[in-house]
């Protein structure tokens, strides 16, 4: 079975074009646009391994916090994180990593394996 990426972006086009790209390297994706709804798929799927998240959401939590929630509850769950332009500095988890925005598909795919092959 191919490993089960939790994928939370708000915009659109952005997250459709990151889906077909993980979908294509072999991942399997569930979507979420913002944090509140990332939580609660995690809550209902015991299989998914890896979140990538943008930073910038709407809603009561940003990018930062949902993968310090993330790691506090779903230690197990690897954290990819992305924005174009805000200060990450001390806000990602220990075991976190990052790709700047704009990135290729590639580049995420990439992040993702070798944090799953830890």
């Amino acid at each position: 079975m191919s490993p089960l990426v939790l994928l939370v972006e708000d915009e659109i086009l952005v997250r459709l074009t990151a889906a077909v790209g993980l979908e294509e390297a072999g991942f399997t994706v569930i979507e979420a646009d913002d944090a509140e709804q990332a939580l609660e798929l995690l809550s209902r799927h015991d299989d998914i391994c890896a979140v990538f998240t943008d930073v910038n959401m709407p809603g009561s939590m940003d990018g930062i916090d949902l993968a310090q929630l993330v790691h506090a509850r779903w230690p197990d769950v690897r954290i990819l994180v992305t924005t174009g332009g805000a200060d990450l500095s001390g806000g990602l988890p220990e075991g976190s990593d990052f790709v700047s925005k704009p990135y290729h598909a590639d580049q995420v795919v990439t992040c993702l394996r070798r944090a799953l092959a830890a």
